[in-house]
């Protein structure tokens, strides 16, 4: 790909909240406290990499995107280093070793009128990318729920409902997320 150390940024968490949102790196963090009153809508969906996705691999994928004329961002957050030595097991978080990178679909418009087209072609990129990614399951990170995935209805089938989705967000730290919130919250308080 041609990465070389010039291309890469270190910055404080706050100045990367800036980078994610198209401001420029440097600008004060002030600029957070205006409000812009324009309505955005956003899908956010996500996927893990388990194995290199070879240069052919990538070239397909941004001939995909320029097919479907997708508004859709991909970003490759790397994983490996310090990410790779914290034990799958040590927190809910359990992709780690193997681990490539995890994938992010960015979605974003203003125009209501929009957004069937738009959660179409985002679904139909996520689809183009299943020989790419994770499967059995098709992992994906929690902080972007994707109610695509599913959605707890808070029934009597709540764990069935929940473990359909939940092994794709923790893996085999599910039952143990199980575990702990029906001992601490098993009145499902929170």
């Amino acid at each position: 790909m041609g990465l070389v150390r010039s291309d890469c940024i270190e910055t404080r968490w706050i100045q990367s909240v800036l980078f994610w949102t198209d401001i420029q790196v440097g600008t004060s963090e002030k600029v957070l406290l205006e409000r812009n009153e324009g309505l955005m809508y956003i899908k956010r969906k996500s996927d893990c990499v388990l194995e290199p996705i070879s240069r052919t691999g990538l070239e397909s994928i941004w001939r995909k995107m320029i097919e479907l004329d997708t508004p859709t961002a991909i970003a490759f957050n790397p994983y490996g280093g310090m990410m790779a030595k914290i034990s799958s097991s040590m927190t809910p978080f359990s992709y780690r070793a193997g681990n490539l990178c995890k994938i992010q679909y960015v979605t974003d418009w203003r125009d209501d009128k929009l957004t069937n087209r738009y959660m179409e072609l985002t679904r139909k990129l996520y689809r183009f990318m299943i020989p790419f990614v994770s499967k059995n399951p098709r992992q994906s990170f929690f902080n972007y729920r994707d109610i695509e995935l599913g959605a707890n209805s808070h029934t009597i089938r709540s764990y069935v409902e929940g473990k359909r989705y939940g092994e794709k967000y923790f893996a085999g730290n599910f039952e143990r997320l199980v575990e702990i919130r029906t001992r601490v919250d098993s009145g499902n308080f929170f």
